[in-house]
């Protein structure tokens, strides 16, 4: 299982964002572990082990810090592999190396990775792509980028040109000139180059809710590894409805270090779970959320599923250009939506809205039309449990010859499922074909409407259409979000 796929199953199955720091600091260790300097490492190994033991069931991610290993010798380099040993195998482990030496890299990501069994780990951005590459290599691993830290000596370099004087002046139109971006925000901006956002997420270390906006804001689809956010003058809800997307995760919040001396660990960390996952629970709501896309999108009436088009864009599912369709015809911008079976966060927001239109519909069965959308008809139908059949493209010259796949009853209804809806010519020959065994069609939902008044000419042909989006709203929500140029926009056809 790939990195990505198991903390998104941790967060699923823990109902968890939080992520525990393992670090064997003798000066964190709680005094009813110590028994003495002789028995320093088994002191702190018996620590950790209860860290683990109190928490497992109530984190997402467990993250070792590799400089207080390495600090206490070879004896914390054994302490390390009996700690990796002693972690679930369900939960997985994020190095904390901030590994920046790009000559060791190839060596160190293999002992990371194929000798340590480590899912992820922490790298500095300086040294640039050819750092990351020897650890992206390695499959289903990843790494985080460092873009930001809390130290406020880093502000010089972080915020860098937006700390020089000339920004704060008028220029000779005595108007305010166009701020660059600042350092912390480039680093976002070329990483999100280096790797897919399977491979590639981003820590961050802020007391502020606006660093982490500004962040999200440019990758979107990017988990994000917070850090140093118990500050005095932080605010988790501000955070939280920052960082996190239209699922409620997204963003991995670290466990304060002083709760880990707590002797009703358990407790304490079931205690924090629920605070953060109420706090979840508002964001999600629609309290907050407005603000996670407030650098690029209109704040007054954002698109219910603006994160999600964003998400299909940045990955390469919806195209700005000239590009002939199968009719012949030519238009200015291309839709693939096959690209999201690979993309399981994606996939699972795709399934999620077109679950919010299925909800409101009466059937028996879901039917796919192939081949483009069976995967989305399979993931519907375990998702709302209904039973999935679909009608053949090509009907065998052999065997039983069906045209139609999988068990059903004359009579029964069934709801058509499709990707894209153009002409409407597939979905009403699949429809027909459903019809011929004796089922019911009334409702076809396709994911994108092309528009053009296919959905007149379906209801025409006795079918009701709907759509999770029509491709203007695909369009006006990039042209808001800065995804897309004014002239791409002004060549969309509304």
């Amino acid at each position: 299982m790939s990195f990505f796929e198991k903390i998104n199953t941790a967060i699923a199955n823990n109902q968890s964002l939080l992520v525990v720091a393992l670090d064997p600091n003798p000066e964190m260790m709680p005094q009813r572990f110590q028994s003495g300097d002789d028995n320093l490492i088994q002191d702190l190994a018996k620590w950790l082990k209860f860290v683990i033991q109190s928490t497992c069931d109530a984190v997402c991610a467990y993250k070792p810090t590799l400089s207080f290993y390495i600090a206490l010798g070879a004896p914390g380099l054994d302490l390390l592999r009996d700690i990796l040993q002693t972690i679930p195998e369900s939960i997985p482990v994020i190095l904390d190396a901030k590994h920046s030496d790009l000559n060791s890299s190839t060596i160190f990501a293999k002992t990371v990775f194929t000798d340590w069994k480590v899912d992820a780990i922490t790298i500095n951005p300086y040294p640039g792509q050819d750092q990351v590459a020897p650890f992206l290599v390695h499959p289903g691993k990843a790494v985080f980028i460092l873009c930001r830290t809390s130290n406020p000596a880093a502000t010089v370099l972080q915020e860098y040109p937006l700390i020089q004087d000339e920004y704060s002046t008028l220029d000779e139109n005595n108007t305010k000139p166009e701020l660059p971006l600042p350092f912390y925000l480039q680093v976002v901006e070329r990483a999100k180059n280096w790797g897919t956002p399977e491979q590639l997420g981003l820590e961050v270390g802020t007391t502020e809710a606006e660093v982490i906006q500004k962040i999200r804001a440019i990758a979107p689809e990017r988990l994000i590894l917070a850090r140093s956010i118990w500050a005095e003058n932080s605010n988790l809800e501000q955070i939280l409805a920052a960082g996190i997307n239209a699922n409620g995760d997204g963003l991995l919040i670290p466990v304060p270090q002083d709760l880990l001396a707590n002797p009703d660990l358990k407790v304490a960390i079931n205690s924090l779970n629920q605070q953060i996952n109420q706090a979840r629970n508002k964001a999600i709501q629609g309290d907050s959320s407005c603000e996670l896309w407030m650098p690029d999108v209109c704040l007054f009436q954002p698109h219910p599923y603006q994160d999600l088009i964003l998400q299909l864009y940045d990955i390469g599912c919806i195209l700005f250009g000239d590009y002939v369709q199968a009719s012949g015809a030519t238009f200015s911008y291309y839709i693939d939506l096959r690209k999201i079976i690979s993309k399981p966060q994606v996939f699972n927001k795709v399934l999620n809205a077109y679950a919010d239109v299925l909800k409101t519909l009466d059937f028996d069965r879901i039917a796919g039309i192939p081949y483009g959308s069976l995967p989305t008809a399979t993931g519907l139908s375990l998702r709302l449990n209904y039973p999935m059949i679909f009608p053949r493209k090509e009907v065998k010259a052999h065997g039983t010859r069906k045209v139609i796949e999988g068990n059903f009853e004359a009579g029964e209804t069934v709801v058509v499922v499709d990707d894209i809806l153009i002409s409407g010519k597939s979905v009403m020959e699949g429809a027909a074909k459903l019809e011929s065994g004796g089922l019911i069609v009334e409702d076809i939902v396709v994911f994108i409407d092309h528009e053009g008044n296919v959905k007149q000419k379906l209801g025409d042909n006795g079918y009701r259409a709907h759509s999770v989006l029509g491709i203007s709203e695909i369009t006006e929500t990039l042209h808001a979000a800065g995804r897309i140029t004014d002239e791409q926009y002004s060549r969309f056809e509304h």
